[in-house]
């Protein structure tokens, strides 16, 4: 379904140019206000917002457009995605915006939208959102039927309990140290308090946001910082954020990052030795590492494989009925807790693991192998077809013959740039560098452009 102003994670750009300005928001919020009200007598939306100085901008026109369709808005304020999802389900609320570029630099911003179940908003619903924008006659409500807005004081208050509420009571993290980078992002107040609630020394970074700098030169895609003070420290770990919260990469005492490959086996591990991984499986996406599948084989584990993006790990959790799903990048979905990625949720849910296991971060990573991968970018000039062509099939058969039984081997073009993303993996670093270089080269050949390691 090809849409004009939603790509796969909602509207996104660069604040105050085309399509993120204010007539396109106002146009946006009287859309959303008139589908939900069309939907429910007196509907009600939540909007939530992380620290770009944007936000004021967006969530003001978003504001005035749905209340301008006899629809009310909750807003909470700067807050994680993950807890506006929650707060949007426990509110009994019939949509949440998030307002929020995740981890792009503050220049840029975004919407997207939660329904009324804390999920994402169908495909369908947001092309009729995209339809009601279009439309000049939509029928407004007058005098006494506009909407209203209220501000909810307590939201940060809602999510700090229910988040600690996703350990059992007796785990406490008494005694431990953590560093915690919040990118100077939507987490940067509840983060602190809930790893503090529950008895940890909390070290904070990027707890300092002024409108400008959030993502810059810390959180989950800028990490030295939080590794330098972990090490600075003596800490147990650390934890980094990314703006809008829904991702976590962490860092052991010795300063070695853990990601979300990392993260996903030892609390598939742990949830499957107390019996709790039910079904024995755990979703991925193409870029998980191979050694993950193959250690988590040998236990009798399932990995099963979604595109990127963390909507399509979720669509493949549902589909399967699994409780544990993931990202390389830290975007981590624990189902029984939540509907999207939680950054603060999936650390507490690592600390609980070493709490329960009396082990350190640094030996609970080493129960896997990682197997040598290989990943570059292929600049092209138009995105052709490729699968069903004889030369690319022939292609990619020679390079599974030559890479074996134990490998992965993905190509795929970027939803967002020129570009293909070529990714190979197995057990043999010489191997995996070979066949990567022998892809790229015909490829090269045969589409054009250049590559960039």
């Amino acid at each position: 379904m090809k849409r004009k102003y939603f790509g796969t994670d909602g509207i996104r750009g660069e604040a105050n140019s085309f399509p993120v300005v204010p007539e396109m928001m106002l146009r946006l919020g009287m859309a959303a206000g008139f589908y939900f009200h069309s939907l429910k007598g007196k509907p009600k939306i939540v909007i939530g917002k992380d620290t770009r100085l944007s936000g004021y901008m967006i969530e003001a026109a978003l504001m005035s457009g749905i209340c301008s369709m006899g629809t009310d808005v909750l807003l909470l304020g700067p807050m994680p995605t993950p807890a506006i999802a929650f707060i949007t389900h426990s509110m009994r609320a019939d949509a949440g915006i998030v307002i929020s570029a995740s981890h792009n630099p503050f220049q840029d911003n975004g919407i997207k939208f939660f329904g009324a179940d804390g999920m994402k908003l169908p495909d369908e619903a947001e092309a009729s959102l995209e339809e009601l924008m279009e439309r000049n006659d939509l029928e407004r409500p007058t005098h006494g039927e506009v909407g209203r807005a209220f501000r909810i004081n307590d939201a940060e208050g809602r999510y700090i309990v229910y988040v600690k509420s996703t350990i059992p009571k007796e785990v406490s993290l008494d005694g431990l140290r953590i560093v915690v980078d919040c990118a100077n992002g939507a987490g940067y107040l509840v983060a602190p308090s809930v790893f503090r609630e529950l008895g940890a020394q909390c070290v904070t970074l990027g707890c300092e946001p002024d409108g400008l700098n959030i993502n810059r030169n810390c959180g989950s895609t800028h990490p030295e910082a939080m590794v330098r003070k972990v090490i600075e420290t003596g800490s147990d770990l650390g934890v980094a954020l990314d703006g809008d919260g829904d991702r976590v990469i962490v860092a052991d005492s010795e300063g070695t990052i853990v990601d979300g490959d990392d993260i996903l086996y030892i609390c598939a591990t742990h949830l499957d030795d107390l019996g709790q991984l039910q079904p024995r499986l755990v979703v991925g996406t193409v870029m998980t590492n191979m050694g993950l599948e193959a250690a988590l084989r040998e236990r009798g584990i399932a990995l099963l494989r979604a595109p990127v993006g963390d909507r399509y790990v979720l669509e493949q959790m549902r589909e399967n009925d699994a409780v544990l799903g993931g990202e390389p990048s830290g975007h981590l979905i624990f189902s029984r807790y939540g509907t999207t990625g939680d950054g603060i949720l999936s650390a507490l849910q690592l600390m609980r693991v070493m709490v329960e296991t009396g082990m350190s971060l640094s030996d609970l990573r080493q129960g896997w192998r990682r197997y040598p991968q290989v990943m570059r970018n292929l600049t092209v000039r138009e995105k052709r077809t490729l699968e069903g062509q004889e030369w690319y099939d022939r292609l990619l058969s020679r390079a599974r013959e030559r890479l074996g039984d134990d490998h992965l081997l993905s190509l795929r073009y970027s939803g967002t740039e020129p570009l293909l993303r070529i990714t190979v993996s197995c057990p043999s670093q010489d191997l995996t560098r070979e066949v990567s270089e022998s892809l790229c080269s015909e490829l090269v050949q045969r589409l054009g452009g250049a590559v960039e390691n």
